[in-house]
């Protein structure tokens, strides 16, 4: 069982975006900056998670991504399947052809993981995740890292007042 990168970065932007929604509006480029992921790729993301109404985009000037819902009414579920990511432990995909065309002996077992997984990634929203404390460090970190780097640098500031 594997969940592909695809849905692991959507769930990543996602739970970026509950982080920041207080600011307003959040950009693909600050998501990509602060989680390390191709702005193409990014785009490609949010486009499927607007057709699946989890994200609104906001043009103009301080435009960008916010979420479409309240935030616990988004379950990580419906991330992954928003972006066409499934979480499946079989090797056939479900559809039972894995021993030369047929169901094979554990087929069943694997079958039952996946809807194991399936039902505690329902159980979970971006407001749970939100409110983890552990996530909160982790994105407080990556904003300081990322105000950082906008910020002018203190010893090319001293450099250009003493020339």
């Amino acid at each position: 069982m594997r969940l592909t990168t695809k849905g692991r970065y959507a769930v990543t932007a996602m739970l970026d975006l509950a982080l920041h929604a207080q600011r307003g509006p959040v950009s693909l480029a600050d998501i990509s900056e602060r989680q390390g992921i191709s702005l193409s790729y990014l785009e490609q993301l949010f486009a499927k998670l607007r057709r699946g109404q989890l994200v609104s985009s906001v043009r103009g000037p301080g435009g960008g991504y916010q979420l479409a819902r309240e935030m616990q009414s988004i379950q990580i579920v419906q991330v992954i399947d928003a972006v066409n990511e499934s979480v499946d432990a079989t090797r056939c995909q479900g559809l039972g052809d894995c021993h030369s065309g047929d169901t094979c002996l554990t087929h069943h077992l694997w079958c039952d993981l996946s809807q194991q997984i399936h039902d505690f990634l329902s159980g979970i929203s971006l407001a749970d995740l939100v409110t983890r404390r552990e996530v909160q460090e982790v994105a407080q970190r990556q904003d300081m890292r990322q105000c950082g780097s906008k910020m002018p640098r203190l010893d090319k500031i001293e450099a250009s007042a003493v020339e």
